[in-house]
């Protein structure tokens, strides 16, 4: 289908929905644990990718050349610091032909989100131990960001491709619906009523 990479972008936004309203609700209840919470991440994300990286490595030594097969550790490297992003935009780009050589090559998304909830979650720990509103933090970050994404798209559109500071305006766009579901939710029923009628 046309515009398929809107996958991608409804992918993070999902994203940042889900694991803001984990994070706002282990904030209320007094259960927030950065480890715990780093814990969990690693447990759901890292059995699955183990296990690509290893199938990826198998089979790559029959079919990939001497070349691409260290290129395979170094991106094995990259992913395992979840900074696959940086090195596939200094590489190649998600886009060129060689590309195709690449099986790790979708893991930039991956590492885009990491580095989300790596920042994330200290930030709003920080914003509610000293009572901000978690709203304004969330929507003033979100415009820093799209305003990047916006301005620099066309002068740099791989660096806003694959850097995190032009990406995290749509997780943060998930985060203020998950702020809205949570602290707004009648008044957004009450609005979807009214339309439904």
């Amino acid at each position: 289908f046309s515009g398929g990479f809107i996958g991608v972008d409804v992918f993070f936004v999902i994203s940042g929905y889900l694991i803001t309203t984990i994070l706002i609700k282990d904030l209320e209840n007094n259960s927030f644990d950065l480890i715990n919470f780093y814990e969990r991440r690693a447990r759901r994300i890292l059995p699955a990718l183990y296990f690509m990286i290893l199938t990826s490595v198998i089979i790559g030594w029959f079919i990939l050349t001497p070349y691409f097969y260290r290129d395979l550790f170094q991106t094995i490297t990259a992913i395992s610091l979840f900074m696959s992003n940086y090195l596939i935009y200094l590489k190649s780009g998600y886009f060129a032909p060689i590309g195709e050589l690449k099986p790790f090559l979708h893991t930039w998304s991956l590492a885009v989100e990491e580095q989300f909830y790596i920042l994330w979650p200290l930030l709003l720990w920080l914003s509610w131990k000293r009572q901000f509103n978690l709203l304004i933090i969330t929507v003033a970050v979100l415009i820093v960001s799209f305003f990047i994404n916006y301005r620099y798209v066309d002068l740099y559109p791989t660096h806003i491709f694959f850097w995190p500071v032009g990406r995290f305006w749509e997780l943060l766009a998930g985060s203020v619906l998950a702020w809205i579901s949570l602290y707004k939710k009648n008044q957004f029923s009450s609005v979807f009523l009214l339309i439904d009628k």
